[in-house]
């Protein structure tokens, strides 16, 4: 199946080296709060990057003065053509845009250090957001 939409992004925003931003909201699908990264579709005349730190100032009340293309994955290839890219967000401040959410999102500040225990939870199984994760802990080694 082609896919209609320009595409989506996910955003791996980092405070420092040592810490990084999660979201927590609710996942319709099974009725349960999520542990995750920020993430939207990419709107008519955005780019990704743009696309990025929208939706980081309308989930997490952030704008990141460093943008980073980090990957693209494929959700489903072989059912229909949707993808993502992951940004990594540097250089943080405040900064809010109204979002089109339900309710507000909780904003969870997270050490790097710690991907182990964030990786066991029961409230973070996303698999984009597993994959993300392990990507920025392989591209903060470098």
């Amino acid at each position: 199946m082609a896919g209609a939409g320009r595409g989506a992004v996910m955003i791996l925003p980092l405070k420092d080296r040592n810490t990084m931003l999660l979201i927590r909201e609710y996942a319709a699908g099974t009725h349960s709060y999520q542990l995750g990264f920020p993430k939207g579709l990419i709107d008519p005349g955005e780019d990704a990057k743009q696309a990025a730190n929208r939706e980081l100032q309308e989930e997490a009340g952030y704008i990141a003065s460093t943008l980073t293309h980090l990957h693209q994955v494929a959700m489903a290839p072989t059912f229909f053509d949707a993808t993502m890219d992951l940004i990594i967000a540097e250089g943080l401040s405040p900064s809010v845009l109204p979002g089109d959410e339900p309710e507000p999102l909780e904003v969870i500040e997270w050490p790097v250090s710690e991907i182990n225990a964030l990786l066991a939870r029961s409230d973070f199984t996303e698999a984009r957001c597993i994959a993300g994760l392990l990507l920025l802990q392989n591209w903060l080694k470098d």
